[in-house]
């Protein structure tokens, strides 16, 4: 279905190529997962398949990339729009319409399906993908993962052949994520669709992989082979998979269930260990001034509401991870905590300020926000640019916001144009413009969005320091696995509501939906990362 015969492909003023003589064959029916660190080109291999590149991303490939047949050298992507359908990083940059059910009609009226033939096939993924609330919602209104959903299904709607998606579970809750990809199995197995997808939340697709591509970047050779086979050595692995090399498991699992079979040994090697986990909570200055003080807040847009009399509060050293499905109201949350939406009760107090009375160099040296899209605060034609934009903005010494970025990616070459970064990539620029200020209290939507597991750990010791520094850190993510790692506090959000609001511990153990990898593999003994087992282990004899 899919062959890349001796592919190299390389871009204008780059020494090394991102592809290097890449032969593979991908077979019809197969799940296809891409895997690599940011900015190493997994991006790039996708849009190879449906001919982006080289025809409109620039750059030079040789070799043959064919596709049902068609060499896309000289089939370019209109002539392969038929059989393969693309999913991008950004939902929102392929969205043509302003509502969510013409999205979905969209690409069936491009191709001149009859009327009754959209209809039904419009029906079919409004359910497969839980779309019957949103479908006369315009496409600006919906949250960042509702926009991924009405993506996937937009492109399903056609029945390609081969479906490509770029970091398709990124921006989504865990049950919603849990629903994608169960909709991409049932594709795959039941209809025989080739999925080719690329993605950094191992822990969520692993185990549904046929084949795995490995791209580790920097023009090294590229990998393929079963899950089993890259997983040994991969230098990306999900917990799961972490927890199999420290225990010395063989065959290594790539699921939860397979782990939990081979458990009960480790667990009573842990057993001695079990009241040496580190503490859940925060050490906090009682006379240090609090950063945030939210009181009883309440947000609409028209006549739905967003937030409903939520009350939250800060204090330094803190890090608080705001959780909840799709649409819960994370987003709103962050953005009413830097003014940017208007209250219709309550009080917001950022250091003793209301952040809706500030501007400019006074708000961000009391509150920062990394928001969902970076490409948001991104605005220069280059890095160095932006960097030196943001040292001057932030009133920091020279070079500091490139110190930062170096720290958190330091691949990442300061004469690119932002919007040739990966988005992981674009996410640590932004994320090092909003850290050179050193706000007291720094907001981020979902931070690790497009991130690997070597940048995610970067973003983590971060944190950590920020917080050990008296700063304070609110996140709005769906990754669990994040959250185990540096949360000190967890609220949950539904409706706009808190439901939720205690140590990291209390709470995600007590969520089937929100408990990570290792705590469901270990259950009941407490453990929520491998570095916490990795450490009892060192005490155990």
């Amino acid at each position: 279905m899919i062959r890349f015969e001796d592919v190299t492909i390389a871009y204008d003023g780059s020494a090394i190529p991102v592809i290097a003589h890449t032969t593979l064959h991908i077979q019809e029916g197969e799940l296809a997962l891409v895997v690599g660190p940011t900015g190493s080109g997994k991006t790039t291999l996708l849009h190879a398949i449906n001919g982006l590149v080289p025809h409109f991303s620039g750059g030079t490939l040789s070799g043959r990339v064919v596709v049902d047949g068609r060499d896309t050298a000289t089939h370019p992507p209109r002539d392969l729009a038929d059989v393969v359908g693309v999913v991008p990083q950004d939902p929102m940059n392929g969205f043509v319409t302003e509502y969510v059910e013409d999205e979905l009609a969209y690409g069936m009226e491009c191709l001149g399906l009859a009327p009754s033939v959209m209809r039904q096939r419009v029906e079919e993924i409004v359910d497969l993908l839980g779309l019957a609330e949103l479908r006369d919602r315009s496409l600006l209104s919906l949250s960042g993962g509702q926009r991924q959903r009405v993506a996937i299904g937009a492109v399903m709607t056609t029945h390609p052949r081969i479906l490509v998606l770029d970091e398709p579970t990124s921006a989504l809750d865990p049950g919603a994520a849990e629903e994608v990809l169960a909709a991409l199995q049932r594709l795959v197995h039941d209809l025989g669709v080739t999925v080719v997808l690329a993605e950094h939340r191992l822990e969520r697709v692993v185990q549904y992989a046929d084949r795995i591509i490995h791209v580790p970047g920097n023009g090294a050779p590229v990998q393929i082979g079963t899950a089993a086979d890259i997983m040994r050595t991969a230098s990306v692995a999900p917990p799961v998979v972490q927890l199999g090399r420290l225990a010395g498991w063989n065959p290594l699992p790539l699921s939860v269930r397979d782990a939990r079979r081979n458990a009960d040994p480790l667990r009573e090697r842990l057993r001695t260990a079990h009241n040496s986990h580190p503490s859940a909570g925060t050490t906090v200055d009682a006379l240090a001034p609090r950063l945030l003080d939210a009181r009883s807040v309440s947000v609409a847009y028209g006549t739905k509401t967003a937030l409903d009399n939520v009350t939250v509060t800060v204090d330094p050293g803190e890090i608080l991870a705001i959780m909840g499905r799709n649409g819960a109201g994370k987003s709103t949350l962050l953005g009413t905590l830097v003014g940017l939406h208007k209250r219709s009760r309550g009080t917001v107090l950022v250091s003793g300020g209301d952040p809706a009375d500030m501007r400019g160099p006074e708000l961000i040296s009391r509150v920062g926000l990394v928001p969902q899209d970076p490409s948001d605060l991104l605005s220069r034609d280059t890095v160095a640019t932006e960097c030196q934009d943001s040292d001057r903005d932030a009133r920091a010494p020279r070079g500091t916001t490139a110190t930062i970025l170096r720290s958190l990616a330091p691949d990442v070459s300061v004469s690119q144009h932002p919007r040739d970064l990966s988005e992981g990539q674009r996410l640590a620029l932004a994320l090092a413009v909003i850290l050179a200020a050193r706000p007291p209290l720094v907001l981020l939507d979902e931070p690790t969005r497009g991130l690997d597991y070597l940048t995610k750990s970067r973003l983590v010791v971060a944190l950590r320091a920020l917080a050990a520094g008296g700063h304070a850190v609110v996140l709005a993510t769906h990754d669990v696995e994040l959250v185990a790692e540096v949360a000190t506090r967890v609220i949950v959000l539904a409706d706009g509501e808190i439901v939720a609001d205690g140590t990291t511990r209390d709470v995600i153990a007590a969520s089937p939906l929100f408990a990570p990898q290792v705590w469901k593999v270990l259950a009941p003994q407490e453990w929520l990362t491998v570095a916490e087992v990795e450490q009892a282990l060192g005490g155990v004899r």
